[in-house]
């Protein structure tokens, strides 16, 4: 579901050709997801780098992400309080979360 979602968005990404001749790229939907390459190729490779640090981000910390062509991954995310923070849980929290992940899986 994460591939469908990076494609879904790179599908709405927009390219502008700068005056110097390279690339810049952004995907609306993603605030501060942004790219720059000296040809498109290398500008389309680097929006989805960006795109990908972006949604680790957002993931780790728990934010919400935009829905994009029905694609949802906040479906899939844990609750905010129950959110990894840093790569660290106490151990009620790690029950809590796998007994929740488990039972979205029913």
């Amino acid at each position: 579901m994460l591939i469908q979602y990076i494609d879904k968005a790179m599908s709405k990404a927009s390219y502008d050709k700068l005056e110097d001749g390279t690339f810049s790229g952004r995907i609306p939907r993603c605030p501060g997801v942004i790219g720059f390459g000296k040809t498109l190729f290398q500008c389309q490779q680097e929006l989805r780098s960006s795109l990908e640090g972006w949604l680790i981000v957002k993931i780790r910390h728990g934010d919400k992400l935009p829905v994009i062509d029905g694609v949802n991954l906040n479906k899939m995310m844990p609750p905010i309080q129950e959110a990894v923070v840093h790569g660290w849980m106490e151990a009620d929290q790690k029950k809590r979360f796998y007994r929740q992940v488990a039972a979205d899986r029913v």
